[in-house]
């Protein structure tokens, strides 16, 4: 049977329960929207293959539950995430001020290097806005990361921010093939040549 990918990448939501995690997952993935939805238990995730300068990317992406009493639970999976996506809710306050418990829970959990990217979500929402896009640029600037005000409801910037996203993935996603391809290379018995083999340099 025939690979289905060339690599796998695993993106990590996470944030306050309500601001809207899920319904980013639902839309980039299925482009969906569900008004209502129950609360994420544990951890949930979806898949989505896509193709990147011709090589063919997995990507999971795992939607955690915000709630304190999973965090135990979804901390784990940190370790294995290649890039975060940090998610607050343009009309909650509380939710943009527990981003920094988040940054931390990630500067102790997760890979050193890894990817984040702040989403302030629920942006069709302006006439309840309690946190302004200036309040996001700013906390994004201070901790190195990207910012894009999406809302998985209307569509806007679901596209873009994953793309940005995809974008950190794709050097990362040429060179652990380009790794795989010489780790197969090394096993084969000497001699043997692959006439097929693509330099990704």
């Amino acid at each position: 049977m025939a690979k289905q990918y060339d690599v796998l990448f695993r993106l990590l939501l996470i944030g306050d329960s309500g601001v809207g995690k899920t319904c980013l997952l639902c839309r980039f993935t299925d482009n969906e929207f569900h008004s209502s939805h129950i609360s994420t238990i544990g951890v949930d995730f979806k898949m989505k293959t896509i193709e990147v300068d011709g090589i063919k990317v997995r990507i999971q992406i795992w939607d955690t539950a915000g709630q304190e009493r999973y965090q135990t639970i979804t901390k784990q999976y940190y370790r294995r995430a290649q890039g975060i996506f940090l998610v607050y809710d343009i009309s909650s306050e509380r939710s943009y001020q527990h981003i920094m418990k988040w940054v931390s829970d990630v500067d102790e959990y997760a890979p050193e290097g890894v990817q984040k990217i702040l989403i302030g979500n629920k942006a069709d929402e302006e006439q309840k806005r309690q946190v302004g896009r200036e309040q996001g640029q700013q906390l994004a600037r201070e901790y190195g990361m990207d910012f894009y005000e999406t809302s998985a409801c209307t569509n806007v910037n679901i596209k873009e921010a994953h793309r940005k996203e995809l974008d950190g993935l794709r050097t990362r996603a040429s060179n652990e093939l380009a790794l795989a391809e010489l780790e197969e290379e090394e096993g084969k018995p000497e001699g043997s040549v692959n006439s097929s083999k693509t330099c990704w340099c």
